[in-house]
């Protein structure tokens, strides 16, 4: 429990003290757009990782050779804990924004800064407005913004981590029209932190995997179809790797 309290008050902390600082950051924005998200994105990142340090939670990185360090792509994963976007955001280069769903704009604060680091927010009962979101989601990706998509629409409880619910195909469709990367990442160990014995905080080690990227105008006919199930598939075959020890070289993986 004293993990969970020492990760409330630090964030509360940060969230309040860091009023001010969105308003300067709104006015470097007003003349430089770009270096106001990546300072926001900076002190995001330290924020994360300091909640994941005070958690005991100990990231592997592998595959980041397989992320483009100079062009936005579009990251599709598994989701079973709401610290996976904690490690994503501490895992990627440049610059990145989350898909979240549209209830999370109620939460003061905590909406202001997920804007001002470039999340969108998903209305996944209205139609219209999910377009509104992709038209949004395709803008980023053309001024150099990476999008994170959970295409499961919802934080998977099952048990087995390979049990991934269906993928919506619509979640692909930021990377049809772009033509940016999709990278696919599989990410493990992440409800073992909390969701597995709310409310307390365990030490834990997360592994987060990123797959090869892929180009969704390039894939086969039949794939091409239903690039969804493809991803998921290939999200499949790391989880099942991973389960089975057989993820590769960890030695020479990242430590965060």
């Amino acid at each position: 429990m004293i993990r969970l309290i020492l990760a409330l008050l630090f964030a509360i902390l940060y969230l309040i003290i860091g009023i001010p600082v969105l308003g300067v950051e709104w006015i470097i924005a007003k003349f430089n757009k770009q270096a106001a998200d990546l300072g926001q994105l900076r002190m995001v990142q330290w924020a994360f990782r300091v909640i994941l340090f005070i958690c005991g939670t100990k990231v592997t990185v592998i595959g980041e050779e397989n992320v483009p360090k100079d062009q936005a792509v579009l990251y599709i994963g598994n989701h079973r804990s709401y610290f996976d976007i904690l490690v994503g955001y501490t895992t990627v280069p440049g610059l990145l924004g989350f898909v979240a769903k549209k209830e999370m704009l109620k939460i003061p604060l905590l909406s202001q800064w997920m804007v001002q680091v470039n999340c969108l927010f998903m209305d996944r009962q209205n139609v219209k407005e999910g377009l509104k979101t992709i038209l949004q989601g395709i803008e980023k990706i053309k001024r150099g913004v990476s999008i994170w998509i959970f295409p499961e629409g919802t934080r998977n409880r099952n048990e087995n981590e390979t049990d991934l619910l269906p993928f919506k195909e619509g979640s692909l469709k930021i990377a049809e029209k772009t033509g940016c990367p999709v990278i696919p990442v599989a990410i493990t160990g992440t409800a073992d932190v909390f969701e597995k014995h709310l409310p307390f905080i365990r030490p834990a080690h997360v592994t987060i995997e990123f797959g090869e990227p892929f180009f969704v105008k390039e894939l086969p006919p039949e794939q091409k179809k239903f690039p969804g199930a493809y991803t998921r598939d290939r999200i499949l075959e790391m989880l099942e790797k991973e389960q089975h020890g057989l993820t590769g070289d960890q030695e020479a993986a990242g430590q965060h």
